[in-house]
């Protein structure tokens, strides 16, 4: 039991109903004014925004009793610089799953923005044509059309889901092949040969060392001429020069949630490309983010007061006797 154990939440204890008891709690939105000791915090809650390893990395030094970290995002890459900060067993937790239908809304939403034309009739409008004259050539549907869906994790099976809605033909690929209730998992080393038949890329994968650059050059141009990319998951699996190369050519059109480098600095060629829809990382941030945050800390802080496991645990700080490793687990899907 962890009776007495002190949390640092970035939501008001009394806005957080049916807390489990014989935790303290304090409010922490991720500010540089701390809500006490930070020597006092066992369960650390981090804020809801990007940009948290910045506040992390001047606080877990100081805080030499914690034992869980908790992120209210998918992946911890932005966490791996500060692995060595945490506290001797301190446990690196997501939130992986949390945001999984958000996320995979908005990879459908931009993918059917693409196919059906929209970005191409906004930018119209913006350069002053109201005059309603149809784009040259027949509109596209995502009927019919074979889709890839890299990275078959949460995200990846809430998009390929909705996609079959839309009679699609979804291909999944992920690290290892396996055949799953929703069909057959194409193993990532298919990946080329899928892709020349592929008419759109959605990419749900999680940033690893395996996944970091797996779209450059040589795999985009393996789309047909008119393929749509759309992704979800993290701006580093892209090769944004590769990508930007493709999208002024017109051969490939893209819609990107993530970016690389991130934020996309203001006058980068992505923002006014045609064939090119940019949103500033907002999959996971709708008005549903509160409450799926809210039930899920209610949740693993359930598991803590109870000493049970911890869900989502990436990463284990090592203790002294251990001989300074430390123990690593797969990233998370995607950084909401």
């Amino acid at each position: 039991m962890n009776d007495g154990k002190t949390v640092w939440l970035p939501y008001r204890p009394e806005r957080v109903p049916r807390l489990p008891a014989g935790l303290s709690y304090r409010y922490w939105d991720g500010s540089a004014e701390l809500p006490g000791d930070p020597r006092e915090v066992s369960f650390l809650v981090g804020p809801p925004a990007t940009g948290s390893e910045r506040v992390f990395a001047g606080l877990l030094p100081r805080a030499v009793n914690l034992e869980a970290v908790q992120l209210l995002s998918s992946g911890y890459e932005h966490m791996v610089p500060l692995l060595d900060l945490l506290a001797p067993g301190a446990r690196l937790a997501t939130a992986r799953g949390v945001h999984r239908e958000a996320t995979a809304e908005l990879a459908v939403t931009l993918l059917l923005a693409l196919a059906r034309g929209l970005d191409r009739h906004l930018r119209r409008r913006a350069g002053g044509d109201t005059g309603g004259e149809r784009l040259p050539g027949t509109g596209t549907t995502l009927f019919g059309k074979r889709v890839v869906v890299v990275g078959y994790g949460a995200v990846g099976a809430a998009v390929a889901a909705r996609l079959g809605v839309f009679g699609c033909e979804v291909v999944l690929v992920a690290r290892t092949g396996r055949t799953t209730p929703a069909g057959r998992v194409h193993d990532a080393a298919e990946l080329p040969a899928l892709l020349a038949e592929a008419d759109a890329v959605v990419l749900c994968a999680p940033l690893t060392e395996r996944t970091r650059g797996m779209f450059g050059a040589a795999e985009l141009a393996l789309l047909k001429d008119g393929a749509l990319l759309v992704n979800v998951a993290r701006g580093e699996l892209l090769d944004t020069a590769a990508v930007v190369s493709e999208v002024r050519s017109g051969r490939l059109r893209v819609a990107l949630d993530v970016t690389d480098p991130e934020p996309l600095p203001a006058g980068h060629p992505l923002w006014e490309l045609p064939g090119a829809l940019v949103t500033p990382h907002v999959a996971a941030f709708t008005d549903a983010f509160p409450r799926m945050t809210v039930d899920f800390l209610r949740r693993q802080l359930d598991r803590y007061a109870r000493g049970a496991a911890l869900e989502n645990v990436v990463y284990t700080a090592a203790y002294a006797h251990d001989g300074g490793h430390r123990h690593e687990h797969a990233a998370g899907e995607r950084v909401a």
